[in-house]
């Protein structure tokens, strides 16, 4: 007896824990840019190697990016279409030049970025808040970091990496 309770009492936190899940569900309170921001964030081949964004201009949402795959392009636009208020999408998500290059440069910027004890801690979550980019040899990185410190070392460590031509550092500082 007492082990199903155990069950029943880890069941119901579990479910408490699952119902701001349902946010988007009619009469939710997020905000059109919120909702735009969840759908794309929880795009399940979203990785570290794409990067998305958008605008929201009266219920018109235009996407922009680099994505490594067709069907991520195409799988943004779709979770974005449904939501309610948006009433067009403009794609002008950019699909990377498939190239084994460009996919061994990524492993490898991956692990100079990510391999390095005080950046680690950015690849931790689903979604990290560093995103590298790879086009043709050329590195771009995104995201938050948080000091200025973070940025230069991300952006050094990048740029040690063989076979890279270049690397531009647009990573921002979360208190900027």
């Amino acid at each position: 007896m007492r082990h199903k309770l155990q069950k029943v009492s880890l069941a119901l936190a579990l479910a408490a824990f699952t119902v701001p899940m349902f946010a988007n569900a009619p009469g939710s309170t997020r905000s059109l840019p919120d909702e735009v921001r969840h759908q794309l964030v929880m795009l399940p081949y979203y990785s570290v190697f794409d990067d998305l964004g958008y605008n929201v201009n009266n219920g018109v949402v235009t996407l922009f990016g680099e994505v490594r795959q067709p069907w991520l392009k195409s799988d943004a636009d779709h979770a974005v279409k449904h939501i309610s208020g948006v009433t067009r999408v403009v794609n002008n998500i950019k699909v990377l030049p498939l190239s084994p290059m460009d996919d061994r440069i990524r492993r490898a910027e991956y692990r100079a970025i990510f391999g390095f004890s005080s950046l680690y801690r950015y690849a931790m979550g689903a979604n990290p808040s560093i995103h590298i980019i790879v086009d043709n040899g050329h590195v771009t990185l995104t995201g938050v970091v948080a000091n200025q410190a973070d940025k230069n070392v991300a952006y050094l460590r990048a740029n040690g990496v063989p076979g890279v031509f270049s690397v531009t550092n647009d990573l921002r500082v979360s208190n900027e």
